[in-house]
């Protein structure tokens, strides 16, 4: 199988350069990192691709039996790395993809050496002694809208995940990315990312890690950020002066800044 073709992969910046593997999250696709992706290329080779499902990438390979878990998604990741030859690379994931890296990271450490956690949730759900953000009950009803009306569903939750409402061209933006992929597909997607609880896999990352938080996100508050910082030995979080669960978009001059600022410690 074509993997380039499959997942819909692009490089760009200097070709002998440190590489960033770019994930994106729920319901998006790669192009919303296209915001933050000169200023690191400038330095960094920056791999960029879609998880099959997703924006660009070869529909026919998605099946639900892969992708109901996030090994699945993590395989992509990890079959992109080896296509490309890609070792010791910072992989930068969104949301989701935050806890797909960590996952790729155990299956091919030598692919691997750092991670960036943009906004990042282990469990959404709240539990004795952790705030997820929702409970659920929440969960439930959230995934019975989406399965019910799923256009309807993204045009209601993207702006509220975006945040930002007095600039209402984000959240239309979210809204016109939900609304692009295939709704069975992202019926499953939506499963696998809001009921997955990742926290017992943060005690195996020993690479130097980032978690990039906001100070408002009501898809992953603040007390997300404190719990992954605290489960993962010598990480460091920072909190960016920005709202939404989407700093890449909403704040990229910013998102870039602590990028640049943690690998250029890290490389």
């Amino acid at each position: 199988m074509d993997i380039r073709r499959r997942n819909n992969v692009t490089v760009t910046g200097p070709s002998d350069g440190p590489v960033l593997v770019m994930a994106h999250g729920f319901g998006c696709d790669q192009n919303m990192w296209r915001l933050v992706v000169p200023a690191l290329a400038e330095r960094y080779r920056v791999v960029l691709f879609d998880y099959v499902g997703s924006g660009g990438s070869d529909l026919s390979a998605w099946t639900a039996q892969r992708y109901s878990s996030l090994d699945g998604y993590a395989r992509d990741v990890v079959e992109v790395c080896e296509t490309l030859d890609v070792r010791d690379a910072v992989f930068v994931g969104h949301s989701v993809s935050s806890m797909v890296g960590v996952l790729a990271a155990q299956a091919a450490p030598e692919r691997i050496a750092a991670l960036i956690m943009v906004t990042p949730s282990p469990c959404y759900i709240d539990d004795e002694g952790y705030r997820g953000g929702f409970t659920a009950q929440d969960i439930d009803e959230l995934l019975d809208s989406l399965e019910s009306n799923y256009l309807g569903w993204s045009s209601a939750m993207a702006p509220v995940i975006m945040g930002n409402p007095e600039r209402p061209e984000l959240g239309q933006e979210l809204t016109n990315s939900f609304c692009a992929t295939d709704p069975d597909i992202a019926r499953v997607f939506a499963r696998t990312t809001f009921l997955s609880d990742s926290r017992a896999d943060l005690k195996s990352v020993t690479v130097p890690t980032l978690v990039l938080e906001c100070v408002e996100d009501v898809i992953a508050p603040r007390e997300v950020g404190a719990f992954m910082h605290a489960a993962i030995p010598g990480s460091r979080l920072v909190t960016l002066d920005a709202t939404g669960h989407c700093p890449q978009l909403s704040a990229p001059e910013a998102t870039a800044r602590a990028l640049l600022d943690f690998l250029g410690d890290v490389r």
